[in-house]
Formats: structure tokens, C-alpha cells, sequence
């Protein structure tokens, strides 16, 4: 079902879906020696090395951003995710397959509890175009990526975690 932010973070719309948690791994996933599509995030700011990362990707449109993968896949939309360890050391990149030149939005989490869902509380957010964010999620306009090549583009995604109440952000440097 795509990353849920919690309820007053998401607005979905229609049935849900139970979620297939390795829909879209298989089209994601990079392979050694592919020259691309594919698009190389950056991830900075993160809390700490516990965890597993989870990235997604859907259409840059506020109706499919965040949709439920089940939903998107089935529509014949954009719709991929990459899974992986937080590593112990390093500079952190997620790599994933995307279809190919366009505008996309790009969630991250990191899943400091490792429960395949997003915590309030315990977990990290963050989406290309690294919009502020609060309660809600963000437009998809604040996180469009547009992507003009059919090669490995490059962006980086600030982590943001929960600050006081009622928002996020980024770790204070």
C-alpha cells in the first residue's frame, strides 16, 4: 500500500487494498551493468544505521502519489520499490529502475523498527524535492522529479523525523 504516513498524514480515496509488499521490487530492482533507466538517490540526514530503507516511486500527480501499489499496478501506472538494509558504514545510495524519462514523485522511508510500516514516532520520511513537510502529505508538485535522460540520473532525499506534535523535519545539524 505504498508508504502510510499515518491517518492524518494520508487521504486516500477508494477501497483498500491490502497491500503486496514485494509488488513493483521486481521492476525496481537494479541490476549490475544496466546503464539505466534508472535513478540514483542520495539519502542524507538519517537518524541513525538501524532499520531498513523503502523507496518508492509513483506518478507525480496528486491522485497517484502514495496511491495503493495494488490499485496503480493494476491501472497499468508507475509503481516501484526498493527494500534494503540501512548500511552500518558509508554513504547511503537506494538505486532504482524507473520506465524512463518523466516526472515521478519519490517517497523514502526509513524503517527504524524494521515493521514494514511507517511509526509516528519512531520513523524517518522524506520525498523528493525535499518539501517541508507537517501533518499532511505533501503535493506531488513538491516532489516532482523530472527526469530527461534514459541513463542513471542522480537526487538526494533529506530524511525528515518527527519534531514536537505536529510536524517533521530534518535533524538539527
Amino acid at each position: 500500500m505504498g508508504i502510510a504516513l499515518a491517518a492524518p498524514l494520508v487521504a486516500r480515496a477508494g477501497p483498500l487494498i491490502p497491500s503486496t509488499p514485494d509488488l513493483g521490487k521486481a521492476e525496481g530492482r537494479c541490476r549490475a551493468g544496466e546503464s539505466g533507466p534508472a535513478l540514483l538517490v542520495n539519502v542524507a540526514g538519517l537518524k541513525d544505521r538501524k532499520g531498513n530503507l523503502k523507496l518508492e516511486v509513483y506518478p507525480s500527480n496528486d491522485e497517484d502519489f502514495l496511491a495503493d501499489d495494488n490499485i496503480l499496478v493494476s491501472a497499468g501506472k508507475t509503481f516501484r520499490r526498493v527494500e534494503m538494509a540501512v548500511p552500518a558504514t558509508g554513504n547511503v545510495q537506494v538505486c532504482v529502475r524507473i520506465p524512463g524519462p518523466g516526472t515521478y514523485s519519490i517517497s523514502l522511508l526509513h524503517d527504524r523498527d524494521a515493521n514494514r510500516k511507517f511509526g509516528l514516532s519512531v520513523d524517518g520520511i522524506g520525498f523528493t524535492g525535499n518539501p517541508k513537510l507537517g501533518m499532511r502529505k505533501p503535493k506531488a508538485a513538491a516532489t516532482r522529479l523530472s527526469v530527461s535522460s534514459g541513463g542513471v540520473s542522480q537526487t538526494t532525499i533529506v530524511m525528515n523525523y518527527r519534531k514536537g506534535l505536529m510536524s517533521f523535519g530534518p535533524l538539527s545539524q
